[in-house]
Formats: structure tokens, sequence, C-alpha cells
């Protein structure tokens, strides 16, 4: 009976599982081999709007850096944009000045890291992960957004509106304020009550919860609930939205900008040292105007001569076309209240649809009505602080500049809402709406939290960081050999291979390793083995009383329900941190989650596999454990 069960257990997998476990090294080696090769301090050019860049840009920065007697490392063309790697950050932060002062405004320069992986795993997909602010310097913001001053906009937006609409029903009032959370009206005439409050419901669907008193003639009009909510949302969007295009057009690579709760933004800019430089970039003012095209003039020659017409103005379109524009200005960034993108049902070309405040529609609609044939321009105004280094000094040089980004005929008079045609592409529509919605922010924010942290002490955590995972590491090695001898050998290789996965995982999603995801990685070095000691110890009391055969397959076969126990509790706490957690506290449990699966992994298949290769179908007569 005994040798008939000793046959039975042989220990032995079939060929696919080895597979399995090969091609999962294999990849695993693959993508967590572009850690080891760090990174290239780089500079990043990419072209603004409307600019391509060619072959005589590439002479341009060639001869603005050959000048200098700067060598870059590597010129890569990638879609869109430049990337010179260089040997050192001092030819780095020379170079980026340079090319600042050459390109001028046709590109954005912006300092970067670059992955300096091998093609042959670029070509692979494989790409190191990104490190997170704590491990590579930057400045961090918590901006809070003043709901309560969106709100406050909104009804002062429907006060304007609601004026013009009871104006054209020739419903007369006394007073039309608001008045902390709603809007209060005063009818001249009682008797108006049910008059005035079934045009506020025409006009104005799904807007306002009425409360009327026949006797007064007042009519209190607080918002819904949910229009609340929603003027909320669209403020926290836009303003996340502004920030990010103001960013991205200064030249912060790869900036973090996300929502955290229902009224704050976190704001993290990598490699930026500079609180002060960080606020200019925040705080950068950017608005909009819109202008009538002076015809009668001649642009270019405006533009040769350095001197325009009475009563206009000389300007440039972003591909540096001149156009002549009347000085007076018909409404301003201030007044648009929205704009989105989108296709005219009629012609199936790309279209922005602008929204004005109250103010703003009454003075385009008396532009328009006499102005029908002529065309309108779009002004993009930004104030821009750019440092710059020269000489060895930084220097802060403080510029304007008003491109002109649509001039599109005036076909028919409008008021507050109109549509811009004319375009060449949906990109081109999308662009300019984001243009005009991003002109100024859609509440006031302020800045709760702020820190900074330096190149070299991000340098100091990645050091640390390695440190705690190595030393963790090794002794756990260590007392596993002790302990259980060839045993312990098997688990610290699948402990090796564990790290491995995890690296690999990581990468393959491109996460961001932070200070806590590092945290997570050792308290899983610890974790790891839990499974292994588990099974070991189970072996062991086997062998008290069955075969070595019988012993080791017992001891994966019982001891899996307690690892699968144990492992799915700890997930499970994980998945609620990340589902609950914020930032640091989602980083951690990410790398948790998934140390744990690939620890049961690496624990239960791999050790086995070794295990069955070493005894497995063999006639040994004692286990080394």
């Amino acid at each position: 009976m005994f040798e008939s069960r000793q046959k039975v257990i042989s220990n032995t997998y079939p060929i696919w599982k080895y597979l399995l476990l090969a091609a999962a090294i294999t990849l695993s080696a693959i993508y967590a081999a572009p850690n080891l090769f760090g990174d290239d301090p780089a500079v990043q050019v990419s072209p603004v709007k409307t600019v391509e860049f060619d072959q005589s840009t590439v002479d341009q920065i060639n001869a603005t850096l050959s000048q200098a007697g700067i060598e870059p490392k590597a010129f890569e063309r990638q879609p869109e944009q430049f990337l010179l790697r260089f040997h050192s950050t001092d030819d780095q932060l020379k170079a980026r000045s340079l090319l600042k002062e050459t390109l001028g405004r046709q590109a954005v320069v912006a300092l970067n890291l670059a992955p300096a992986t091998p093609d042959f795993l670029s070509a692979l997909g494989a790409q190191p992960m990104y490190l997170g602010l704590d491990l590579r310097g930057g400045v961090h913001f918590l901006m809070d957004v003043d709901m309560e001053a969106a709100l406050s906009k909104t009804y002062e937006r429907y006060v304007d509106e609601l004026k013009s609409v009871l104006r054209e029903e020739r419903i007369r009032y006394l007073g039309l304020t608001h008045k902390s959370d709603r809007l209060l009206l005063r009818l001249r005439n009682p008797e108006e009550v049910t008059q005035t409050l079934n045009v506020i419901a025409a006009e104005f669907p799904q807007t306002f919860e009425p409360r009327a008193n026949e006797e007064t003639g007042e009519i209190a009009l607080p918002l819904l609930a949910q229009v609340k909510s929603e003027t909320r949302k669209y403020a926290l969007k836009q303003n996340i939205t502004t920030l990010r295009n103001r960013i991205n057009e200064l030249g912060v690579a790869e900036p973090v900008i996300q929502q955290q709760g229902d009224r704050r933004i976190v704001v993290q800019l990598p490699g930026v040292q500079d609180t002060a430089k960080a606020k200019e970039i925040l705080g950068a003012t950017a608005t909009l105007e819109f202008r009538l095209v002076e015809e009668k003039g001649d642009a270019r020659r405006a533009e040769r001569t350095g001197y325009a017409p009475n009563g206009a103005r000389l300007y440039h379109f972003r591909d540096g076309r001149p156009i002549l524009l009347k000085r007076s200005i018909i409404v301003s960034g201030d007044n648009v209240i929205d704009a989105k993108s989108g296709i005219d049902q009629e012609a199936g070309s790309p279209q922005v649809s602008v929204t004005l405040d109250g103010a703003g529609g009454r003075k385009m609609l008396a532009t328009t009505k006499d102005n029908i044939g002529n065309r309108m321009a779009v002004v993009f105004i930004e104030n821009r602080v750019d440092t710059i280094e020269k000489d060895g000094e930084t220097i802060k040089k403080r510029t304007t500049t008003k491109d002109v980004i649509n001039a599109a005929v005036i076909r028919g008079q409008f008021a507050n809402r109109f549509q811009i045609t004319g375009l060449d592409s949906p990109q081109e529509a999308q662009d300019l709406a984001l243009l005009l919605r991003a002109g100024a922010l859609a509440a006031p924010m302020e800045i709760v939290e702020e820190r900074t942290i330096g190149p070299s002490m991000g340098q100091d955590n990645i050091n640390q960081g390695f440190l705690s995972v190595v030393i963790g590491f090794a002794l756990v090695l260590v007392v596993m050999a002790m302990r259980y001898k060839v045993f312990g050998l098997v688990a610290n290789v699948a402990l090796t291979l564990n790290l491995v996965i995890i690296v690999a995982v990581l990468s393959l999603l491109q996460a961001t390793l932070t200070l806590p995801g590092i945290a997570g990685i050792v308290l899983t070095v610890g974790m790891a083995v839990d499974a292994n000691v588990l099974i070991f110890e189970r072996i062991r009391e086997e062998l008290r009383h069955s075969s070595i055969q019988t012993a080791i397959h017992a001891g994966y076969e019982k001891a899996f329900v307690t690892i699968a126990d144990a492992n799915i509790t700890t997930l499970l706490a994980a998945i609620v941190l990340f589902s609950f957690g914020t930032g640091p506290i989602k980083g951690f449990a990410i790398t948790l989650s998934i140390g744990i699966l690939t620890s049961m992994f690496t624990a239960i298949l791999g050790t086995r596999a070794v295990i069955n290769v070493l005894y497995g179908n063999k006639p040994v007569q004692k286990l080394s454990i």
C-alpha cells in the first residue's frame, strides 16, 4: 500500500508549468532591466502650437550649441519634439538657457531626465519606472479652490441674464440683487409674480428653486443643488485645465496636476527648486481680447516700416503672419464664461462655441450688428517670467506675448453666445477652446501647503531606500540559508525573482515610485518568505511520519490554504488603503498589492518547481531542510 502511493506522488510538474515560469523570469528580467541604466540630463524642445520643426531648426540648434562649445551626448528627433541628451547637468543648464534665447517664442524648452535605456530594450517597450517628487526633487503645492467665489460668480452671471430676459418680456422690477446663496427679485407689480415665475422656468429650466411671496412681489431664486454641484465641479475642472495649460506652456517637464477631494488640487513640479518661480508659473496672468480687424491698412507694410495706421495696431499670428487690428477692445477674456469645441452641423467643419457674460454679450451685440462681413480677431495675451542663466548669473526676464489665434468673418449679429468657425482642423478647435477657457481661473485659489524637495535630498532618499531594501533582503537571505539550508537557498532564489518581478510590473505599468512605494517593497521582502516558512515547517512536520516525497507534496498542499488566507486578508487591507487613501498611501498600497501577488507566485509555483527538479521522482534518503 505504501509502495503504491510512493509511485503516485513523484513531485514533478508538467512541462507547461516550467515554460510558464521560464517565460515569467525572462519577461521580468527584460522589463526590469531599464531601471539599471539610470537617466541622462536632457533638454526637451517642443514647438508651440502652429509651429513645425524642420531641418533648419535642427541646424539652428546645432549651431547654437557648437558656438558655445557644448557637445550633446545624443540628439533624438521624437514625434513633435526634440530631445537633447548631455554628459553633465552643467551642459544641460547652459544649453537650456542658450536654446531659450535662440528659439524664442517658437519653442518650449524644458529640463528633463531622459532614461538611458538601450535601444534593443526600448524596441521591446521596456521603460524604467518614474521617480516621484520625493525621490527626484521639486516643488509640491496643495491648492484650495474658493468654491464660494465660484458660486458667487455664477449668481452674478445670472443677474445680468435675468435682467435681459425681464427687459425683453417687459416685466417691471424694483431690483434684482445677489444675496449670499440666492438672487432676490423685487417686482414693481406683485400681480406679475405668476407670469414672472413662468418666464424664469421657460428661460432657465432646471436652474432655480423659486420661492415667491405674492403679497410683497418678492421672489427668492436659490440655485438647485444639482446646479451648485455642477458649478463646483466645473470650477475645479476648469482650474486644473488652466494650471496644466500654463505649466505646459511655460516648460515644466512631466508635471503632476490632479484633483484631491472635491475642492483641492495637487500640483507637483519635478525639477523646479525655486518656490518663488513656481508661484510665478501658477499665478501667471493670461487673458483674451476680441478686436475688429483693420481691413483698410497694409499689415506687411506696417511690419516693414514699424508704423500702423491711425486707430490700428500691428499684431502677429502664432506662425508669424502680421495683421492689423483696431485699438478698441470689444470684450476681453474676463467676459468669457465657457468655450467648447465641436462640429458645425451645417458645414461639417470644426467650430468653437463661446459663451459670454451679460455685459460682454451686450457689447458683442452692439459691435456685430454694425460689422457684418468684417473680420473679428481673438488675441491671446500672456505675461510670462522666464528664468535664464547668462554669464553664470540667474536673470528673470519678464515678457508679455500677444498672439492672434483666430480671425474669422462675422456672418451675422450675435450677443453672449456665438460660434467661431473657419478653423483648419478639430485639433485647432480644441486648442482654441482650451486657450479661451484658460484665459482666467474659474475661481480664486489659495496655496494651503507647499513643500520644496531638493535634488540632493531626493538622491539621499533613493540611496537610503535602496540601502534599506538591500539590508532587509540580505538579512532574510542569511536567516533563511541558516535555518533551512538547501530549501532556504531555494527560497532566496524565489525572493530574488520576486523583487525582479515587482520592479518589472511597476515598470510595465509606468508607475511612479515614491518613498512609501519603497516602504511597500521592503515590507514585501519580509512578508515574501512567510509562505516559504509555512511550507518548510509543514514539510518538517510531515517527515516525522511520511516518506520524503509524500512530505514534500503534503507540505505544499496543506500550507496553501493558510498562505492564501494570510495573503488575501493583507491584499484586502491594501485595496482599502488604495480606495480611501491619498497619494503617498496609494503608492504604498500599490507596491504592497503587487508584492503580495508576486510573492504567492514565486513562493508556491517558483520554489516548488526548483524543489521538484532537485528532489522530485528521485530516490532521496534525506532532505537538507
